[in-house]
């Protein structure tokens, strides 16, 4: 009795496990049938018993093709049976996919991000007036914030304009502007009030008071 047990390390390899290994032997023994007919009526037989462990894809389109595609992948695309579907090949599926082509942008001051750089060239094509130029002190802002995320200290404006200048390909020059940009300080307590491990806690107790208030 000790000797036809079996262990999953000598079993074969199952290639869809959530079907089980009953299943894979019942594909097994419909490759072994010599006729055509008898595998045809297994595979049919077969293509039921897995509708019937997958009852909540009954609804999903094409689910009879998903069936008959896992069918033959089971079989190692060994079972030669007729198909309402057209079979799957096994290069298909083996072929490694194309690779995708993502944005090669390599900008020279990463910290600033690429969406920076689309927010400046938009700036560009805009109509000088009090629009363009709020957006303009707006990016110019927010190029300080991420320059305070890397750097955590401190920057001064002109950093800030001369970055603008050099990534705006000297269209938007705020070197002798006259008008400063937020504090540093008031951008890094607004990072600590939101971001840091006491933030939660500090707005909570704000939104309490705001009830006891009203």
């Amino acid at each position: 009795m000790t000797n036809d047990l079996e262990y999953n390390t000598e079993r074969e390899h199952l290639i869809i496990p959530e079907y089980g290994r009953h299943l894979q032997k019942m594909i097994n023994y419909a490759k072994s049938k010599e006729t055509k007919e008898e595998r045809n009526k297994l595979a049919k037989a077969i293509i039921s018993v897995m509708g019937n462990l997958q009852p909540h894809l009954r609804d999903v389109p094409d689910f009879q093709h998903k069936l008959w595609d896992q069918l033959f992948i089971m079989s190692n695309f060994e079972l030669d049976a007729d198909s309402p579907y057209p079979k799957p090949s096994e290069e298909e599926l083996t072929s490694r996919p194309d690779p995708l082509k993502y944005p090669q942008n390599h900008p020279k001051y990463r910290f600033y991000g690429n969406n920076i750089k689309t927010m400046i060239d938009v700036a560009c094509t805009w109509e000088e007036g009090e629009m363009k130029e709020a957006l303009v002190y707006t990016i110019a802002n927010h190029m300080k914030k991420c320059y305070l995320n890397w750097n955590k200290d401190t920057v001064e404006d002109s950093v800030i304009f001369n970055h603008l200048f050099e990534l705006s390909d000297g269209k938007i020059d705020l070197k002798g502007s006259e008008e400063d940009l937020t504090d540093s300080t008031s951008l890094l307590r607004t990072k600590s009030k939101y971001g840091g491990k006491g933030g939660a806690k500090k707005s909570k107790k704000k939104y309490s008071s705001n009830r006891k208030r009203y």
